[in-house]
C-alpha cells in the first residue's frame, strides 16, 4: 500500500480547501447586502443552546455512524475493531474526501489506516466498496422518500436546482449500480485494473507487464473470494445500510435543530430537513470542489421560502459552519493525531 501523500501535497490541498471555504463563505454572505459579522454573531448568540448542542451531536453522529458501518463490515470478515477505531477511520475518510478533488483521497487514506491496523489490503478494499454501496443506497432512499412524500419541497427550488436534483438522483443510481457490479461481478474490476495496467505500461510508467498482470490476476482471484464472502453476509450489509442511513440523517438534521434553535417551529424545521435531502442529491452531481459551491447555492435557494429574508444568510452560514466547516476541521485534527501516533509506533 502506498504511503499517504507527501507533507507538501497535504499542505497544498489543505490550503486549497481553506481558500475554497473562504470563497464559499463569501458566496453565502454576498447574497445579503445587510450581512455583517456583528449581526451574524448576534444571530448565533440568540440561538437556543440546547438545540444547538443537538445540532453538534448530529454533526458528531455523521462521523460516528460511518465508522460504525465500516467496522460492522470488518467484523463480518472476522476483524474486530473498536468504536474508537471506527470513528478515526470515518474522520480520515471525511477529511481527505473534503480536501481532495472529487473526494478521491478519502477511501485510499482510510484504507491506508485500516491496513496499518492489520486488516489485509483486499479485505479493506472490499469493506470500503461495500460501505460506499450502502452509502449511495442511503442517499437514494432518503432522496426518494423526500420526493415522494413532500413533492412541494421540490417545487420550492428554482429551475436550475431542480435539474441538479434530478440529475443527482440519476447519477447516484448509476454510481450505486457500478459499486454493486464491483461486488457481484469481480470480472468488471479485473477488466478495469487490466486496462489501467496496460495504459501505464504503454506510457512506460511500469515495466515487466507480464509479471504485473500475473500479480494482478492473483490479487483479483483473492478479491473475488472476499467479494463473494461479503455478498453472503446479508445481515452485515443490512446493518451497514441502516448505519449509513443514520449517518445521512445525522448531518441532514443539523439545520433541523438549528432552525429550532433560532425560534422556528417544528413544521418549518421539517421542511428545512426535506430541503437538505434534496440539496444532498443535487450537490452530489458536481465533483468536489465544485460541489461545495453548488451545495451553498441550493441550500440558500431552498431556504428562501422558509426563512425570513433578513435571516436566511445568517441561518445558511450557521448551518454550513456546523455541518461542514467545523466537521472538516475536527476530522483533520483527528487524522493528524492518528498519523502522529502511527509514526510514533513505527519508530
Amino acid at each position: 500500500m502506498n504511503k499517504p501523500n507527501s507533507p507538501r501535497s497535504r499542505v497544498l490541498w489543505s490550503l486549497l480547501f481553506v481558500g475554497l471555504v473562504a470563497l464559499s463563505v463569501f458566496a453565502i454572505v454576498s447574497q445579503s447586502r445587510s450581512f455583517t459579522l456583528e449581526s451574524f454573531l448576534e444571530y448565533i448568540s440568540g440561538a437556543s443552546l440546547p438545540w444547538v448542542l443537538c445540532a453538534v451531536l448530529c454533526m458528531l453522529g455523521f462521523i460516528f455512524f460511518e465508522g460504525e458501518a465500516v467496522i460492522s463490515i470488518c467484523r463480518a470478515f472476522g476483524y474486530e475493531a473498536g468504536h474508537g477505531r471506527g470513528f478515526s477511520y470515518a474522520a480520515v475518510d471525511l477529511y481527505f474526501s473534503a480536501i481532495t478533488p472529487s473526494a478521491t483521497g478519502g477511501q485510499p487514506m482510510c484504507a491506508y489506516f485500516m491496513i496499518a491496523d492489520g486488516i489485509p489490503p483486499l479485505v479493506a478494499t472490499v469493506v470500503l466498496i461495500a460501505n460506499l454501496t450502502m452509502y449511495v443506497a442511503s442517499i437514494l432512499a432518503l432522496g426518494l422518500l423526500t420526493l415522494v412524500t413532500q413533492p412541494r419541497i421540490f417545487m420550492t427550488f428554482g429551475a436550475f436546482s431542480r435539474v441538479l436534483i434530478v440529475l443527482g438522483f440519476l447519477a447516484q443510481a448509476l454510481l450505486g449500480l457500478f459499486f454493486v457490479m464491483l461486488l457481484i461481478s469481480p470480472v468488471l474490476l479485473r477488466k478495469i485494473c487490466s486496462w489501467g495496467l496496460r495504459a501505464l505500461c504503454r506510457l512506460r510508467l511500469l515495466r515487466h507487464p507480464e509479471q504485473k498482470q500475473a500479480a494482478l490476476d492473483r490479487h483479483m482471484d483473492d478479491y473475488a473470494m472476499y467479494a463473494g464472502m461479503i455478498i453472503g453476509r446479508r445481515r452485515a450489509l443490512t446493518r451497514a445500510f441502516f448505519l449509513n442511513l443514520l449517518q445521512r440523517v445525522s448531518v441532514i438534521s443539523v439545520p433541523f435543530f438549528l432552525s429550532l434553535a433560532s425560534g422556528g417551529g417544528f413544521l418549518r424545521a421539517a421542511r428545512i430537513w426535506a430541503v437538505q435531502c434534496c440539496t444532498v442529491l443535487g450537490s452530489n452531481i458536481v465533483p468536489i470542489p465544485g460541489a461545495m459551491g453548488v451545495s451553498e447555492y441550493m441550500m440558500l435557494d431552498g431556504f428562501a421560502e422558509l426563512i425570513p429574508e433578513k435571516d436566511v444568510v445568517d441561518f445558511g452560514l450557521f448551518s454550513r459552519a456546523v455541518s461542514f466547516y467545523i466537521l472538516v476541521l475536527l476530522c483533520g485534527a483527528i487524522t493528524l493525531v492518528n498519523y502522529l501516533i502511527k509514526k510514533k509506533r513505527e519508530r
